[in-house]
């Protein structure tokens, strides 16, 4: 991997699982523990994209594949150290909210990298 991908891929991985983290906390004072990862997840999809069409720019599709699996592997990895084997929740904590927001930790840079790519390879209309 290069510099950028390193950067993209492990950086901002970190830093969108570390917000997260830190938003469950926040919420768990304020709602009930099984609504945090459904309150959570809109506001990591809009930072996720406004991260993704503002800060990454990767020139092919698999290098959009390598950040969103890496992306996925850091959620995975870091959910079940810090949260499973840590905080031990009482009633589990894979639930559908937790597999809907790993595919989407996957899912969102390779479509927003198609997205990206193909409306830069899309010629201009000629007049």
């Amino acid at each position: 991997m290069n510099k950028q991908l390193y950067k993209d891929a492990l950086g901002w991985g970190f830093l969108l699982w570390l917000i997260g983290y830190v938003l469950g906390f926040v919420l768990f004072a304020l709602v009930p523990a099984s609504l945090i990862g459904w309150i959570i997840m809109p506001i990591g999809i809009l930072i996720t994209l406004w991260l993704l069409l503002k800060k990454i720019h990767g020139n092919s599709l698999p290098y959009y594949f390598k950040v969103g699996l890496v992306w996925a592997v850091i959620a995975i990895a870091c959910d079940y150290v810090f949260l499973v084997l840590l905080l031990k929740p009482t009633d589990g904590y894979y639930k559908l909210d937790v597999y809907v927001y790993y595919v989407l930790t996957f899912a969102l840079p390779v479509m927003v990298g198609w997205w990206k790519l193909r409306k830069k390879n899309v010629a201009p209309p000629t007049s």
